[in-house]
């Protein structure tokens, strides 16, 4: 995700993400929360003059903060990632019970009716939970009976999202990502940006790269890495790291693999150490919400804005059927060549099956429609030789008559390509 500051998942460090937990909650108790210098002179009055409101005001800001410090305590035990659930919980609940304690104080006691209209206040700004650690509301700590939204591991442990939480955070984000230009790059492991091989599986024949292996200190000069503590070897692929940096300039980026957390975080040390492109955007199959299969509700972009680049389609969910970007490539291809009627001439074998032959599937492909016959409708001519029968008739006709290098340029810059570089030489006489 962009780094964004009303977003609890930018990071994957746990001071910043406690950092968001305390922007939430001065958020929502700026708008009751009195002026600091007047109320500490209105609490260090002893004047004999004040009125019995003034006394009530004033025991209830001193109350207010009170339970506000023991809010933001309560959200700071939470921040420490070290710290057991149980604790948490433990110290949490100690926190709440002392604050209500501070509010029945009988020595800064409020009027009953003071009281029920501070409870009722409360109630009306009833913290909606947007996501917990575990089972306890990630603002105001409150324990959550049902588990409901979905789980955000691989961000922070045990962090879990509602569903309206993840709805704002990725309409937030995608403004943010779209003012900077950019979109969602969902990327593959194996067979996409590397390749591993357990050591048990490589052959005598591949024994010799072991010998070629390049050192763990520093991997960003190397390729070819030895894992011995997971009795592994991982080749990653040529450029990919020229690619990641040029990728990174356009897209948001994450990893997504089918491997577990600890391949795929082994993995993002070899090809961002410096964490610069993925940072905590490292999703496995532990993370998933379903077995075996890759899914965008673990992502927090917008699915109209993201691209995945994998070697398995099978393993997509079936809510991305209708969006390969090969099929939207495949669209965009045929206006290439759109609108040209093409004949070849002597350019297949004899006896060749035209319509199998390479040319003739790329010319289709990039928009073109091929003829075996000539018909006034026919706009081009390809050959090799400017003396058969068809190619006269595209000079006497005033038709294109192109070489088949034509065809494979358009192909190849995926754009029509001026007739005029490709004539086709004249025979001498």
């Amino acid at each position: 995700m962009s780094l964004m500051t009303d977003s609890p998942v930018h990071s994957s460090s746990s001071d910043d993400f406690a950092a968001f937990l305390d922007a939430e909650l001065d958020s929502k108790s700026s708008d009751s929360s009195p002026n600091e210098e007047g109320a500490k002179n209105e609490f260090d009055s002893d004047s004999s003059d004040s009125s019995l409101n003034e006394e009530a005001e004033n025991d209830s800001d001193s109350k207010s903060k009170r339970i506000k410090g023991s809010r933001v305590e309560t959200l700071e035990n939470v921040e420490d990632p070290k710290e057991s659930t149980s604790n948490i919980t433990h110290r949490i609940k100690r926190s709440r019970v002392e604050a209500w304690e501070n509010i029945e104080d009988p020595k800064g006691s409020m009027s009953n009716g003071s009281l029920e209209q501070n409870l009722a206040s409360s109630s009306k700004e009833t913290c909606l939970h947007p996501g917990s650690f575990g089972d306890m509301c990630i603002l105001c700590g409150q324990k959550l009976n049902l588990e409901t939204g979905v789980t955000f591991g691989y961000i922070h442990k045990g962090l879990r999202l509602g569903n309206d939480e993840i709805m704002r955070l990725r309409k937030t984000d995608m403004k943010n990502l779209l003012r900077h230009k950019k979109l969602y790059l969902v990327l593959d492991l194996d067979h996409t940006l590397l390749n591993s091989t357990q050591l048990m599986h490589m052959t005598s024949e591949e024994e010799y790269l072991k010998s070629q292996i390049d050192s763990l200190q520093d991997v960003s000069n190397g390729s070819l890495f030895m894992l011995d503590f997971m009795h592994m070897m991982t080749k990653l692929r040529p450029f990919v790291r020229t690619f990641l940096k040029e990728a990174s300039q356009m897209f948001e980026m994450y990893i997504y693999t089918m491997g577990d957390r600890a391949y795929a975080l082994e993995m993002a040390k070899l090809l961002d150490p410096r964490r610069e492109y993925f940072n905590a955007r490292v999703i496995s199959r532990d993370d998933g919400t379903q077995r075996n299969q890759k899914g965008l509700d673990i992502v927090l972009g917008q699915e109209s804005a993201v691209l995945i680049l994998d070697d398995t389609e099978t393993e997509l969910v079936d809510n991305l059927d209708g969006r390969d970007v090969r099929e939207v490539l495949k669209t965009v291809r045929k206006d290439v060549l759109k609108g040209c009627k093409i004949v070849f001439s002597r350019v297949f074998p004899t006896q060749f099956q035209a319509d199998n032959h390479h040319l003739w599937k790329t010319a289709e492909q990039l928009g073109a429609t091929c003829f075996r016959e000539l018909d006034p409708s026919v706009t081009h001519v390809v050959s090799q030789e400017a003396g058969t029968e068809k190619s006269r008739w595209a000079l006497k006709n005033n038709k294109f008559l192109v070489h088949p290098r034509w065809i494979e340029a358009a192909n190849y810059l995926w754009q029509r390509q001026p007739e005029e570089n490709f004539r086709v030489n004249q025979p001498k006489n």
